[in-house]
């Protein structure tokens, strides 16, 4: 499992943590999705053989959404 930490624009509201939730949590391989609204952060855990950060990003993006830096931390076997 891979951790993945999304820092985007400021999100203005409370509908946006909702609307990114759901299209993160139909992904393959997405585990667990968490959107803090007030740091304007997506907590996002996921199988790495099934999916990449980059292409959980690229989903955010095509929502509107500005994605601003990934932090990956790789799996302890």
């Amino acid at each position: 499992m891979t951790k993945a930490i999304m820092q985007l624009d400021t999100l203005t509201c409370p509908s946006c943590l909702t609307k990114i939730q759901k299209a993160l949590a139909k992904q393959p391989g997405v585990q667990t999705v968490k959107v803090l609204f007030n740091a304007s952060k997506v907590k996002v855990s996921f199988d790495e053989t099934s999916t990449t950060a980059e292409t959980l990003a690229d989903v955010v993006t095509e929502l509107g959404y500005t994605v601003k830096q990934i932090k990956v931390k790789a799996a302890i076997s």
